[in-house]
């Protein structure tokens, strides 16, 4: 591993620490290394992130006082990562990341790096062992505390999943094919893969593959979405000749997954508040052969009243479900979080109902498995909206609660998302 994709890793983990979100800072840093050590740079980065409640724990046992520079504080939790998670040497490891003060400018820090990681090698055991349960765990400990006490039976499943690398999903467009055809072309390119449990056009594959790599990406014939987001379009359950909105659509794989389960639609709405994201949007239609009107909007902002069938409002959460894909909410999510966000998709909800026609149905969705953005939030529409009724599918998944159906994340399986369904009243 060279020093330099080091030194790259640290620099974009200490956006992170001073607030950036890693999608916001990774694209950049992947364009600045050598293409064929970018898969390293995602796992230093990734790998850091899902630690970074145990790695931070740990280095505050190291140091006398804490470390004022963000490049340099990254770089220490870097090499405390290589250390626990890592097949590189013990030796290398610590040897590479002390060269990296260099890359960085950091020649003052060559002597704490070297010393942390070295206690930090000797002591590793002992150290982890004096961490409260949150920091062993790797889990900040507002969101420790939440999983422990809303699913005690299944909280140390859910954690360790969100500390696995997510496997790769793909979804079949069955405009294009089938699924069996698919995974028989996959089996031709020697890419081991196996159909998902859920979906219908789910496949995961054994290992994580370039998408150029997949037969017929290019052309359309597969997505990739994991599998509890491929299960909205299914409970949204498009007819033809509909109107639909998709009203938080980027980057637009429930929007598409509708179009291709029903090509009849008389129309599907997708909008998204941030014009950038919506161009996502756009080019997934494009690569696909699908058409939508896209629209920068604020839900359904501007839209007439009554003009749809059916609507899917994936609301913006705190990804609780998706951390393992999201490690970065680690670091930036906060308890206090929590409560904002529930007002947000409540307003969204309130926003969103007059636009349904009278029979009409809403599927609200999230990628949390936080109550209080869940079921509270679907409870406190129903109690002040008259003409919204309860609609829940009958399915053989998912934990029913008391608004909705809850999947939780599962190791080499789905992300952990919430689906509940909204008729309105004739």
């Amino acid at each position: 591993m060279a020093a330099d994709t080091r030194a790259l890793a640290a620099s974009t983990l200490a956006r992170v620490l001073a607030g950036r979100s890693l999608s916001q800072v990774l694209p950049t840093a992947l364009e600045q290394v050598d293409p064929r050590d970018r898969g390293l740079l995602q796992q230093l980065c990734y790998g850091t992130l899902r630690q970074y409640p145990l790695l931070s724990g740990l280095l505050r046992q190291l140091l006398d006082k804490p470390v004022r520079d963000r490049e340099v504080e990254a770089l220490l939790l870097l090499g405390l990562y290589q250390l626990r998670a890592t097949r590189v040497p013990d030796h290398a490891a610590v040897s590479a990341t002390v060269d990296s003060t260099a890359e960085l400018g950091k020649d003052r820090a060559r002597g704490l790096v070297n010393a942390v990681l070295r206690r930090g090698q000797r002591e590793g055991e002992q150290l982890y062992q004096a961490l409260g349960a949150a920091a062993r765990d790797a889990h900040p400990g507002w969101l420790h505390r939440a999983l422990r006490s809303q699913w005690p039976d299944r909280a140390a499943a859910i954690m360790a999943a969100n500390n696995a690398q997510p496997p790769m999903c793909l979804r079949v467009n069955v405009r294009r094919g089938d699924r069996d055809s698919y995974l028989a072309q996959l089996s031709g390119s020697a890419i081991p893969a196996r159909p998902g449990a859920l979906s219908p056009q789910a496949i995961y594959l054994e290992q994580p593959r370039d998408v150029l790599e997949l037969p017929g990406f290019d052309a359309g014939a597969v997505s990739v979405q994991d599998e509890a987001a491929q299960l909205a379009a299914g409970l949204l359950d498009p007819q033809p000749g509909e109107r639909v909105l998709d009203a938080c659509a980027a980057p637009g794989g429930k929007a598409c997954h509708i179009l291709e389960l029903q090509p009849a639609l008389a129309e599907l709405v997708a909008t998204d508040i941030d014009a950038q994201r919506l161009v996502r949007v756009q080019e997934n239609l494009a690569r696909l052969g699908l058409r939508a009107t896209t629209a920068v909007a604020d839900g359904g902002a501007g839209l007439a009243p009554g003009g749809f069938d059916a609507i899917l409002l994936d609301a913006p959460c705190s990804a609780t479900g998706v951390i393992r894909r999201h490690p970065d909410v680690k670091v930036l999510r906060r308890g206090a979080d929590i409560a904002g966000l529930a007002r947000e998709q409540g307003r969204l909800l309130d926003r969103l109902w007059p636009l349904l026609r009278p029979g009409g149905r809403l599927l609200y969705a999230t990628c949390s498995v936080l109550q209080a953005e869940n079921s509270d939030v679907v409870t406190a529409f129903l109690g002040r909206c008259p003409t919204a009724r309860l609609d829940l599918p009958n399915t053989d998944w998912g934990e029913r609660t008391e608004a909705g159906l809850q999947l939780l994340p599962t190791e080499g399986g789905p992300d952990g998302l919430f689906y509940a369904g909204l008729r309105k009243d004739p």
